[in-house]
């Protein structure tokens, strides 16, 4: 694949999957045997791990959004610079509803084999992240 077609992937990974929630979209862009590190710091192993993971975001930060800040693809890698934000809503490792706004941002690291994401590894700053949860309990 192109990495014209290669962007295209990770386009549609936070577009349609994260920012509109379209979960089926995953069985299009994602591997059945994807490794995906999260920015929070969670691992998902397999397709069905990664839907769980973001369900469980999804329940916590409802209007959670991806933003690409730049993307920079060569062969069958591409990075992207990000910049994250959600409004608590739900239950995050223990910690219940605060209704805090939350922004951070950091970068994502993929492999594209055939069309589809094999590996995914995500870091962000979550210093910010976490303690601007904190401050809000």
């Amino acid at each position: 694949m192109s990495t014209d077609e290669n962007e295209a992937v990770v386009r549609r990974f936070y577009d349609e999957l994260w920012n509109r929630w379209g979960l089926e979209v995953a069985d299009e862009v994602v591997s059945e045997t994807v490794e995906f590190r999260g920015s929070l710091g969670k691992w998902a192993r397999g397709r069905n791990a990664f839907k769980a993971y973001v369900e469980a975001l999804r329940r916590a930060f409802p209007d959670w959004r991806n933003e690409i800040d730049e993307m920079v693809a060569a062969g069958d890698r591409v990075a992207v610079r990000m910049t994250w934000s959600g409004t608590h809503e739900g239950t995050i490792d223990g910690i219940e509803p605060t209704g805090a706004r939350v922004e951070y941002c950091g970068a994502a690291f993929f492999l594209i084999k055939s069309g589809v994401i094999e590996k995914a590894w995500v870091v962000g700053d979550t210093n910010a992240f976490w303690q601007t949860l904190r401050e809000a309990c």
